[in-house]
């Protein structure tokens, strides 16, 4: 037994020192106690390059958008490169039949041409940790819900302690499971221009068929403009406002990367789960995941079968196939990558050293050591609340477009039945979004049959206990048909033309046609009942998982002092390092980590809405008119590949190489990798980055716009490059075994 304790924890350390640089997300405040293992990968930064309060550094440039997305300075005038797909919005709100930007792309020649947008973007300016103030007085031991309500009592006293100014942001978001908290204060710069987009089959080359996929193809970004007021203070639009003077813009890298390149990303990732125990991860695997791909394989089977036999139905339906595809796959690719790299078998190894060293500590068992257990029971508690709630939140709210639509009239009652004035001002949004989210791929004869095939899973594999006895009946004596019978023939939620009626009655006979409506009172009971059945104790195990979770992750930055710990994402500023390369999916397959131009032409369909190519680009493809921005052996790069972990709100995150010059634009992740978000395996997990030659290509050979170009700041870093830095940054980086 002895012999193999040693080997284990010898092994455990070394594993959880190797997973320190790739797949951790860093608060770019503590870059310090990474900065080594940065420079041993190759960066040729110091950490006070990178994040700075005294200083303009490399945080000042990286910018998050008021969507959740990513974008940067590229300029000392304000200019903003992100997503194609984070821009998509602002686009779509300014086009119009005579100027459709969308479709055909934009390039402002001048600042005068530059349009508004609604669209703020947001500057941070400090991150401060205030865990020792929020937490003050506050017990481990305390009751869940009593502990976050003193938590929050703490938070809401600090920030009204802080001196209010327009446009200044506070926020206190906690990390580590709520066991640390930072301040994070940024600036709102609201008055934001569209300055240029390509044409939609080049920002959205490959549509939702190559979401996720490997190889891309896709010139995923927009460019936008901040602009100030006076002393380059932020302001609301005026049209004599001036470009905004950053504290630090990026360079531009002509020379590209290579494979094993240092790169890093900063940016704004969204929600990311990686301390899951085996017990949760089991769980998403073989229940959670299997049961809402059960939901979308049904939805899509009927589909198929009506698109196969009608064109015009197969273009209709395309869009909303396509995106209920995308996350179907997304769901199969995490659980099978889940049960390919064992994360249940590697999260139990690790919680059986976690549990050895808490009792092999008198005082940390006493403090610690029901905390596994207790969990587990809470995890299997949770199971059946858990599962079927992903059921009944996909099939009530997602797949069906009468119960889409359901939801919609809900929302818009709700808010109408407890505000009067809310009907006149939620109204338009309400029918707006109802015509161009839903009806315009709405089609009933075969969003019927979806529905009835649903119900029919849903009453069988839906606990009973969730059911409302009333519904239950009508299923069992009339049968699932009869329901969307009623639905469908009866209600306003089958028939599109009475439907738009409804937004053009006065506030009360909306309410009452609401609450008359058979179809809508039908679902609403059922919806109503399980939420109370189901999701309310859900949310209260909810809170005692959290809870345990919470000293969970206290516990092991505790025992695991040979660990250096990142937070889960939550939408603040992190930095990820890694290095460019490609991956093997499979067994004989191997996936190079670049894309180029012919490509595009390989993927080519004529007249298609996702691989449709402008003539222009075939022009310039076809005459290898690439400009200055060809890759050394004559080539165009369009994406590539790197081990940095991403996740929702990166997108538009600037990729840049060890000097800190920018080399593409991050915007996806690999399918076969995608349960990085909870298990991130180096060899599989990639990200997916437009290269920011092919960016400046489209700009300046298909656009036109030199402006633009001029206005960048180029270099060649390892044109130029004559010495390496210092030795300390070039250490030898062990590479051990992964767990």
């Amino acid at each position: 037994m002895k012999r193999f304790l040693l080997p284990f924890a010898l092994f455990l350390f070394l594993t959880l020192h190797a997973q320190k640089g790739e797949g951790g997300m860093w608060p770019p405040n503590t870059i310090d106690r990474i900065i080594d293992d940065m420079q041993a990968m190759g960066l040729q930064l110091d950490a006070g390059d990178i994040w700075n309060t005294n200083k303009p550094a490399l945080k000042d440039a990286v910018v998050q958008l008021g969507n959740g997305c990513t974008g940067e300075f590229v300029s000392d005038k304000g200019l903003v490169f992100t997503n194609h797909h984070c821009g998509y919005d602002a686009i779509v709100s300014v086009s119009t039949l005579e100027h459709n930007y969308l479709k055909d792309g934009f390039w402002a020649r001048s600042f005068d041409e530059e349009i508004p947008v609604d669209l703020s973007i947001y500057v941070v300016n400090d991150i401060r940790d205030v865990t020792e103030q929020i937490l003050q007085g506050v017990p481990d031991t305390l009751e869940p819900r009593k502990r976050q309500s003193l938590v929050d009592k703490h938070i809401d006293a600090y920030l009204k302690k802080l001196p209010e100014k327009k446009f200044k942001r506070y926020q206190i978001k906690p990390f580590f499971k709520g066991n640390k908290y930072y301040l994070i204060v940024s600036t709102e710069y609201p008055d934001v221009r569209l300055v240029g987009t390509p044409a939609e089959s080049i920002g959205k080359f490959g549509g939702d068929t190559d979401n996720w996929m490997w190889p891309r193809h896709t010139g995923d970004f927009s460019i936008f403009r901040v602009y100030a007021g006076p002393g380059n203070q932020p302001a609301e639009y005026k049209k004599d406002n001036k470009p905004f003077r950053p504290a630090r813009f990026l360079k531009i890298s002509l020379d590209g990367v290579a494979p094993q390149d240092f790169v890093m990303i900063m940016g704004f990732p969204g929600r990311t789960n990686e301390y899951l125990t085996s017990y949760a991860v089991k769980q998403i695997q073989d229940l959670r995941d299997p049961a809402r791909v059960a939901v979308r394989e049904r939805t899509l089977g009927i589909m198929d079968k009506f698109m196969k036999q009608d064109p015009a139905l197969k273009l209709k339906l395309a869009s909303k196939h396509a995106s209920l595809a995308n996350y179907w796959k997304f769901w199969i690719g995490e659980s099978k990558g889940l049960k390919k790299f064992r994360a249940v078998e590697a999260k139990e190894k690790f919680e059986k050293e976690f549990q050895r060293r808490i009792d092999a500590d008198p005082a940390r068992k006493a403090k610690y050591g029901n905390v596994l257990p207790e969990l587990k029971k809470l995890y299997a508690q949770i199971e059946k609340y858990q599962v079927a709630a992903d059921m009944h939140r996909e099939i009530f709210y997602r797949n069906a477009d009468a119960l889409k639509i359901y939801s919609v009239l809900i929302s818009l009652y709700s808010r109408t039945k407890a505000d009067k004035k809310a009907f006149k001002r939620y109204r338009n949004d309400y029918a707006g979004y109802l015509e161009n989210d839903i009806l315009k791929s709405y089609a009933p004869q075969v969003d019927k049959e979806i529905f009835a095939s649903l119900m029919q899973l849903y009453v069988k594999k839906i606990p009973k206990e969730f059911i409302s006895p009333q519904f239950l009946k009508i299923v069992e004596t009339q049968g699932t048909d009869f329901l969307a019978r009623v639905v469908y023939e009866k209600s306003v939620l089958g028939k599109p033309d009475e439907l738009r009626k409804l937004f053009k009655l006065s506030r009360n006979k909306f309410l009452k046609a609401i609450e008359n409506d058979p179809g809508i009172g039908l679902i609403n009971g059922q919806d109503v009942y399980f939420r109370q059945k189901a999701m309310m104790p859900m949310h209260r195990l909810q809170e005692k998982i959290d809870h345990y979770m919470r000293l969970y992750v206290k516990a092991q930055m505790e025992v695991f002092p040979e660990k250096v710990f990142a937070p889960d994402a939550n939408f603040t500023m992190r930095v990820s390092y890694g290095s460019v390369r490609g991956y093997k999916p499979r067994d004989a397959v191997v996936y190079k980590p670049f894309t180029h131009l012919y490509g595009v032409m390989e993927k080519y369909v004529p007249g298609d809405p996702e691989f449709d190519v402008p003539p222009k680009l075939i022009e310039l493809y076809e005459k290898r008119d690439y400009g200055p921005y060809k890759n050394i052996d004559g080539t165009l790069v369009t994406d590539w590949l790197a081990t940095c972990h991403i996740t929702g709100g990166n997108s538009g995150s600037p990729t840049m190489d060890a000097f800190g010059n920018l080399v593409g634009l991050a915007f996806d992740g690999v399918w076969e990798g995608v349960m990085e978000d909870i298990y991130y395996r180096p060899e599989i997990s990639r990200s997916i980055i437009v290269d920011i030659r092919y960016v400046l290509f489209v700009i300046d050979k298909y656009g036109g716009a030199k402006n633009i170009i001029k206005e960048l700041t180029i270099v060649h870093p390892k044109k130029h490059q004559s010495t390496p830095r210092p030795s300390r940054f070039n250490k030898p980086r062990p590479r051990v075994p992964q767990m």
